[in-house]
Order: structure tokens, then C-alpha cells, then sequence
């Protein structure tokens, strides 16, 4: 990893040197007509030349192949961006974050704003990720505004960043079709690294008591590969596009079926896109509809299956040869009135066919947008933006009650349903004039935005063979966003632009009696010098870009995520004191019947926003007409009243709440840069190189007096109520809380034995230690094409350097577990070395380096060009996706989020062959 790091270091400067002397003997092979990017940067857009603040633009032609979601397209494509597959299983999507994070216990996903439609942080039951529900085949570009000076103009909900997605629209011309169809096989990574059946063996009569040793079975069962299968998959897509008459239009249909690597996983979905642009009144008058709908059907395998079959005794076959628990082999227990050891694993097997978890997504985005340029002062448009946005989910799970899943309530079934509807109003106007006079262009702009969200939850329903039949508390709620904003963008000589915006939002969430914290403002101001205008650089031919970048915003949090049994239920009113229903099971007998009540929720009237104040500063360059591109960008973010769910001090209104409790600073570097160092007739080769570093610590943090405290998080299994990450002043977010683990001579662990870090004799939290966290050194990434004639080529990869996992399933091997509760479960290899005669789950040992450098994508295509008819097009490739994984961490994948390995769905291997048609 040392020599990997090391390589990375010098090759931006390899390839900008080796480029600017090559561009300067191929520059004159092509000649082409310079096209001025243009960005979106929020309520308007901005050639890429004019920009101020920190905004990357990624396009269709460099998205990453084969992505089922939406945030796979841009995977390691952009510096300050992170984005973690949430897990391998279909349609599981990932997590985005942009400079990392700027809250402890509010939202630290960016907004998303689809065709000008912000999108809501609440998730949809029965599905992983609601950005799964878009086809990735429909989106145009990603536009990631990343500072504040960029995101203040979306106010409240900016602190984490902005992504401004845009679909793909037709254009006025001939009737066009194309079809793209991906078949692809999917294969598991590799097996946690557990004892085999002999292994164990050898590990039971070596550690256990001889009433253990009997328990030993004859078979030599690997649980992994039993739950695991190659999997099948099919991606299909067809657009037309055209025009009739003044009417441009897009229609677009997809079909994409992914099976899991495990077992009766699977995840389907039917898209349909239109999108119409047509222009009136001597195109006075542009309108932008679009309309888009989603058909998922998700069948899930219950999250506890990969861990069975980790832990799984594999010396015990998969069936038992009797009629019980559906024929699987289970531990049993002679005292237990159903049978079997419920402290003991189920049957990986039994888990699998036991359970039949389905659900069906229906969701409808859509909106229309006018835009209207003045007949009588054209620099003058007035724009108006209705958006709806639908989503309709409903879930059945059924516990066979055959096998041991639901052998308790002799079966059962459980149905669920949600319903969101939100709604979005949207009108400003904007003014663009160049005044010749003082040679200076004006942008101005000014506007008011209505966002209201609902939510519906009918209680769910579940029945069970024994009877005892529930139906959960139905659940209603709704917020509302109110904002006024303005921008004002001054082009001074081509040389000086000035950029400032603000933005007024008053958020239902912080509403209470007094109406003290409702409103808040959030101000942006960024500046930008085109050094490459000047004269004292302009006849530098070396130099075709060169611009300095300045800015300074403030954004806003508002963004509360569900607690404890709510699930996807948002907590809208944590200001407000209300009377809520009874948590399930919570219930109050009157008679032979059960009655929820209603008891006093949670809540804290002084709650007042989260805000975070950026300062950034960058740098654009280009080279050699432009064949050596890039920036590089510094940044400090200083969030303050950090919303942390705590407890009161004694005498409060509740016993816990949402709370302003601390704050916490991010100070970052990052950086980009593109060579193409072949460019003529037959022949393009361009490389692109990024790279991000950033460190958080958290400043401050009070408790009920006052004083400061680290706050535990970062669940882990074994135990209960384990804990391995904390929050404290001075240190990262989820920093890793341990105990150091004390060597031998020999430099073997000692079992129970940690260093006395404080010297005062005694063992004691007082020693524990933060070390390392889920925060990484360096994150890169690398991408390369490569077209020669009728070939293309292309390769991208990522690497996070510094970044530790806690490795849950080695902390949960110990000796004991050869003698624990009457059954046999198998131990991760480092046990037999460790030798730990109890589970140390604090021990620093299980905090792992797990830098990786993973190549993520390697395609290769062949262009048949007009095989059919003049105008057509035939394009076959071929491609394969997480190739391999490079590093010393012992688990079975490296990139895992949150930092906590502890039953992980591995990402698969993925191999396509696909086939694009137009005509």
C-alpha cells in the first residue's frame, strides 16, 4: 500500500508534464470549434468560465457503466465526493457525502434535486434507497454544488452540499430510436474468513469441554456457499426521441431485473420518462414538462442470514432427516417449549426459505416549468416551477411457520404500506443584461419557493397463526418550507465576477409557541479573477485557463432523521409539546381488550437551526489549449449548534430531546486534474486523476451540566448494548473508543490484558483511548479513455487511504465460543490465534487498517457504425465491475459505512455483455 501511495503521489506530475510537451506537437492535427460548458448552478445557470463558487459538472459521456443507482454513475468521478454502496444487494443504492460530514445527529446526505424538484431525506418503507427509484439510464448530468457560497441559495437544506440531477430531453429534429440491452452475471467476492470443518474440529477438542466435543458433527458444510448463488441480471431501454412540428419530445421505457448474490434476493424495476420542451410566442415562452414513473418489485432475504451462515457450526449438515423446522438442521433444546436453542443461530437454509419479504414501489415525479422572456424587456424572464412528487409502497412478509423463522407463532404475516405526497411551488424572477457603457454583465435574480411534505403510515398489520393478532397506531405528519431568496452575479471586463446571494426560509419544524426559531437567513458571497484575461498573461500561450476563486456562505440544517421504533416515521414537530400514541406493544388492558394511550412526546422548544459557515478558496487552470485541465480547492467548514437527540438535565420538559448541543469544524483540501495526452484524427486518450482529504473534529459538546462528554455510538453485535465509537471534543466523529491492547514478550494479544495508558494501577475506562475513526487520510479516484478509430476503451478506480473498520465478526470469536449455551458456533480465524479465553469486544486489536484501492469499472466497446441504414448505429461492449479489491484489512470487503464490519452484504462481482442500437 506504501508503493501504491507513493505512485499516486507522482503520477499527476508524470502526466502533466509528459502532456504539455506532446500537446504542443498534436495540437494542430484537429481543429475544432470551442463550445462554452454551461452548469447549472441553482434557479439558473453559468458558463463553467464564469464560475465562483465550487461546482463540478459530470456528464453522460463520463458516468461509470453499468450503475443500477443513481449515485453508482458518479462513483469516484469527483474530488470532495464519497459515495458507499450501502451494501451488495440489488437496488440497495449508496450514501453520498460531500466534504464529508457536517452534523452528529442531524442529516449528512446532500439534496438532491431532480429537473428543479428538491427531494425530501425521509426513506420509503420496502425500499433501500429512494434514489434506486430512478433510472440511471434517463439522467443527463450531475451538477454538485459543494461550497456554501454555491449552496446558500437552497438555505436550509445546503449544509451537506447540493446535487442538481437533470434528465435527458429530445431535441427538434428526425425521429430517433435507441435501444440498449446489458446482460450481466454476478458472483460473490470471496467468504469471510472463518474456520473450515476440520479447522473447527481441531478448535472444539483443543478448547472446549468434552460435553462440547460430542455436540461435533460429521459433515463439512461451507454455510457461504450454500446461501450464495451466481446470479442473473438484464438492464433494457428504449428512448424516442424527435420532433413534431415545435414539440421536442423524449419518451423513454426500461426494464431492469437484478438478482441477488443470495439466495431469493431480487430487485425489478419499470421506468417510464417523458419529457416535452416546446416553445412558444415567437419562443418567448419555453416549457419544460416532465414526467416520470417507477415500478419496483424488491424481494428481501432477512439481514441476518449472512451472519448465520458465518457463525453456522459447519461440521452439521444442511438437513437434519426429520419432518421439523422444514426439514433443516437446527439446534435443539429438550427444555425449550418450541424445540430448539433459541440462543443458537437458525439455519442459514431454514432463514432463506423460510421467509418471503416482498415489497412493491409505485412512485410519480413530475413537474412543469415556464419560462417566460418579456416581449417588452426580453433580459427580463419570469419562471415558474409545480412539481409533484408521489410515492406509494406497500410490503407483505411472511414467517413460514415450518421452519424455525416462524415456528413460534406457528406462521405469520405482516403487512405495511406508506403513501408520500409532496408538493412544490416555485416562481422568481431573473434579469440578464450586459451593459456596454461599463462593460459589466448583470445577473440578477429573485424568487420564493413553497415546498409542503406528507406522509402517510397506516398502521401495519400483522397476523399470526396462534392468534394474538395487532394492527400498529396509524401515523400522519407533514411539514412545510417557505423560502425567499435573491442572487446577484456582476461580470466585470470578462476578468472580475462577483457573486452573492441570500436566502430567508422559515421551516414548520422549529415551530412552537412562541414562533422564536421558525425563520432563518442564510447568506452566500463568492468572487472570481480570470487571470487568463489579463495582459500580463493572455500572450502566455502555455496558459489557457487560469481563474482564483474566493468564497464565504452560510447554510442550514433542519433535517431530523427517525429515532428508535419509528422506522421511516420523520419527527417534524421536535419544538412543539404533543401527546403521541404508544410505542407497539406499549399497550394499557381494560377488561379482555389492550388499548394504546397516548403519553407526552419528546420535545424541546428552544430547538433553533443547525448552521454551517464555509470558506472556501480555489484555484482553475488549463494548459496547452486546454489539454491539461483542473482545480484545486481549500475549504474550512465551522458548523454550530449541532442537533444532537440527548438527555435533559433533571427538571426538563422531557427526558430526552433534539438538542443544539455542540460544534464542530472541517478544514479540507481537494483537487482535480484531466491530461489528454493524445488527441488526432484516429486517436483520444484522456486521464483523469482527483483527490480529497479533509479532518473534522468536534469543538465543542455539553451535557446536562454543562461540562463536556463524549457521547457513545456505533452499535455493534455481542453484548448488550455495546457501543465502539464515540463523539468528544477534540477528536473526529465516531472516533473508535478502545481500550490498547497490551503484547506478551512474544508480541502475542494477552487475553483481558490492555495497557494502563493513565498509570494509576487500575484497568478502567479512565485508559480507554480514541483511536483512529471512520474519517480517511486521502480518498482518490482515477478514470482513463481511451477511442481509437472504431474501439473505445475504459477504466475507473478508487482508493481511500487511511480509513479503519472495525471488525465485528472477529470480536465476536473468542475460546468461549467453543463452550457457550448449549450449541457449537464457528469462531473467525484470528481466534485460534488470539487465543482470548472471553470476547474482548473493546480491545483496539479489532480496529483494522482497511485502505483499499479498488478497481471499480473496466469496459471495452466496438463501434459497427451504420450496419443497417444511414444514420443507424451499432455498438457492442463488454464490461466487468468491482475487478478486484486490494488490501490488508481481514475482513471480505473493505469499504464498509459507518465503520463497523458486522454482517456485511458483499458487493459483487459483476461481468456484462451489452449491445447499444439507434436509428
Amino acid at each position: 500500500m506504501k508503493n501504491f501511495t507513493t505512485i499516486l503521489k507522482v503520477a499527476p506530475a508524470f502526466l502533466l508534464a509528459s502532456t504539455i510537451m506532446h500537446a504542443q506537437t498534436t495540437d494542430s492535427v484537429t481543429k475544432e470549434k470551442k463550445i462554452e460548458e454551461v452548469v447549472l448552478i441553482g434557479y439558473g445557470k453559468q458558463k463553467k468560465s464564469d464560475l465562483t463558487g465550487s461546482i463540478t459538472s459530470v456528464t453522460a459521456k463520463d458516468f461509470n457503466g453499468g450503475a443500477t443507482s443513481a449515485g453508482q454513475l458518479i462513483q469516484g468521478k469527483t474530488p470532495g465526493v464519497q459515495i458507499t454502496n450501502n451494501s451488495g444487494a440489488p437496488g440497495s443504492g449508496t450514501k453520498i457525502r460531500i466534504r464529508g460530514t457536517s452534523s452528529l445527529g442531524g442529516e449528512n446526505s446532500p439534496l438532491i434535486v431532480i429537473d428543479g424538484v428538491p427531494q425530501d431525506f425521509v426513506g420509503v418503507n420496502g425500499v433501500s434507497d429512494p434514489l434506486s427509484l430512478i433510472n440511471p439510464n434517463d439522467i443527463e448530468t450531475f451538477d454538485i454544488l459543494k461550497d456554501a457560497s454555491a449552496t446558500a441559495i437552497y438555505g436550509n437544506r445546503a449544509s451537506n452540499g447540493v446535487i442538481l440531477i437533470t434528465t435527458k430531453k429530445g431535441s427538434a429534429g428526425r425521429f430517433k430510436v435507441n435501444f440498449s440491452t446489458v446482460t450481466s452475471l454476478s458472483t460473490k467476492m470471496g467468504n469471510v474468513d472463518v474456520l473450515n470443518a476440520d479447522e473447527f474440529r481441531q478448535f472444539v477438542n483443543t478448547y472446549a469441554p468434552d460435553s462440547y466435543k460430542t455436540k461435533l458433527g460429521n459433515a463439512n458444510t461451507n454455510w457461504q456457499d450454500v446461501i450464495y448463488q451466481t446470479a442473473w441480471g438484464t438492464d433494457n431501454n428504449v428512448a424516442f426521441s424527435g420532433g413534431i412540428k415545435a414539440l421536442p419530445y423524449r419518451l423513454s421505457i426500461g426494464y431492469n431485473e437484478q438478482n441477488g448474490i443470495v439466495r431469493s434476493n431480487s430487485f425489478r424495476r419499470t421506468s417510464v420518462g417523458l419529457n416535452l420542451n416546446p416553445k412558444f410566442f415567437d419562443n418567448h415562452l419555453s416549457v419544460n414538462v416532465n414526467a416520470k414513473g417507477t415500478f419496483t418489485d424488491n424481494r428481501f432475504v432477512d439481514p441476518g442470514v449472512i451472519k448465520a451462515a458465518t457463525y453456522f457450526d459447519p461440521t452439521q449438515p444442511v438437513y437434519s432427516g426429520n419432518s421439523k423446522y422444514g426439514g433443516y438442521y437446527e439446534w435443539l433444546d429438550g427444555n425449550s417449549p418450541n424445540g430448539y436453542n433459541v440462543n443458537a443461530s437458525s439455519n442459514p437454509m431454514g432463514m432463506i426459505d423460510g421467509l418471503r419479504d416482498v415489497s412493491s414501489v409505485t412512485r410519480g415525479l413530475g413537474n412543469i416549468q415556464l419560462d417566460y422572456k418579456f416581449h417588452f424587456l426580453p433580459d427580463l424572464h419570469f419562471n415558474v416551477n409545480a412539481g409533484y412528487d408521489y410515492t406509494k409502497s406497500e410490503g407483505h412478509k411472511v414467517k413460514d411457520g415450518r421452519y424455525r423463522i416462524g415456528y413460534e407463532d406457528k406462521g405469520s404475516e405482516n403487512f405495511y404500506s406508506m403513501e408520500k405526497k409532496n408538493k412544490l411551488l416555485e416562481t422568481y424572477f431573473n434579469y440578464t443584461k450586459n451593459i456596454s457603457a461599463i462593460n459589466t454583465g448583470v445577473d440578477l435574480t429573485a424568487g420564493y419557493s413553497y415546498q409542503d411534505f406528507n406522509i402517510i403510515i397506516p398502521g401495519a398489520l400483522t397476523n399470526r397463526g396462534i392468534g394474538n393478532n395487532t394492527k400498529d397506531v396509524d401515523f400522519e405528519s407533514r411539514n412545510t418550507l417557505i423560502s425567499f431568496y435573491g442572487r446577484a452575479i456582476f461580470t466585470i471586463a470578462n476578468k472580475y465576477i462577483i457573486s452573492g446571494s441570500i436566502r430567508r426560509d422559515g421551516s414548520s419544524r422549529f415551530y412552537n409557541l412562541t414562533r422564536d426559531n421558525v425563520w432563518g437567513v442564510f447568506p452566500g458571497l463568492s468572487l472570481a479573477w480570470k487571470l487568463n484575461e489579463e495582459n500580463f498573461i493572455k500572450n502566455i500561450s502555455a496558459i489557457s485557463t487560469l481563474k482564483l476563486r474566493a468564497g464565504w456562505g452560510k447554510t442550514g440544517q433542519q433535517e431530523l432523521p427517525a429515532l428508535g421504533v419509528n422506522g421511516n416515521k420523520p419527527n417534524n414537530y421536535p419544538a412543539l409539546g404533543a401527546y403521541n400514541p404508544s410505542n407497539p406493544g406499549a399497550y394499557y388492558q381494560f377488561g379482555n381488550e389492550y388499548y394504546y394511550m397516548f403519553r407526552p412526546a419528546n420535545f424541546n422548544p428552544n430547538l433553533t437551526w443547525e448552521t454551517t459557515v464555509t470558506k472556501n478558496i480555489g484555484l482553475d487552470f488549463g494548459f496547452a489549449k486546454n489539454r491539461v485541465t483542473g482545480s484545486i480547492d481549500l475549504f474550512r467548514k465551522d458548523t454550530k449548534d449541532l442537533l444532537v437527540f440527548a438527555d435533559e438535565p433533571a427538571g426538563g420538559l422531557s427526558n430526552a430531546s433534539w438538542q443544539n448541543i455542540g460544534d464542530m469544524k472541517n478544514e479540507g483540501i481537494e483537487g482535480s486534474i484531466t491530461v489528454i495526452p493524445v488527441k488526432n484524427e484516429n486517436t483520444t486518450w484522456e486521464v483523469n486523476f482527483n483527490a480529497t482529504h479533509y479532518k473534522p473534529v468536534v469543538t465543542k459538546l455539553k451535557d446536562r451540566g454543562g461540562e463536556s462528554f463524549n457521547m457513545e455510538v456505533g452499535g455493534i453485535e455481542g453484548g448488550s448494548g455495546n457501543r465502539i465509537q464515540a463523539h468528544a471534543v477534540g477528536y473526529a466523529p465516531n472516533s473508535f473508543w478502545v481500550y490498547q491492547q497490551a503484547y506478551d514478550a512474544s508480541g502475542n494479544p494477552i487475553s483481558g490484558g490492555y495497557v494502563d495508558r493513565n498509570g494509576d494501577g487500575v484497568i478502567n475506562t479512565k485508559d480507554m483511548y480514541y483511536y483512529k475513526s471512520t474519517t480517511p487520510d486521502a480518498i482518490l479516484g482515477f478514470s482513463t479513455k481511451l477511442s481509437h478509430k472504431n474501439w473505445d476503451f475504459a477504466l475507473s478506480a478508487r482508493a481511500v487511504l487511511g480509513n479503519y473498520v472495525y471488525n465485528n465478526a472477529a470480536s465476536n470469536s473468542s475460546l468461549k465460543s467453543a463452550s457457550t449455551n448449549e450449541y457449537l458456533q464457528n469462531v473467525f480465524s484470528s481466534a485460534a490465534d488470539y487465543k482470548f479465553s472471553d470476547f474482548q469486544y473493546r480491545s483496539d486489536i479489532y480496529v483494522e487498517n482497511a485502505s483499499f484501492f479498488r478497481l471499480d469499472n473496466i469496459n471495452i466497446g466496438y463501434n459497427f457504425g451504420e450496419v443497417f441504414s444511414k444514420g443507424s448505429n451499432l455498438k457492442v461492449y463488454g464490461m466487468a465491475q468491482n475487478v478486484f479489491v486490494i488490501s490488508k484489512y481481514s475482513g471480505l470487503d473493505p469499504e464498509v459505512y459507518g465503520g463497523i464490519d458486522n454482517g456485511y452484504y458483499q458487493m459483487p462481482k459483476i461481468y456484462s455483455i451489452g449491445f447499444n442500437f439507434q436509428f
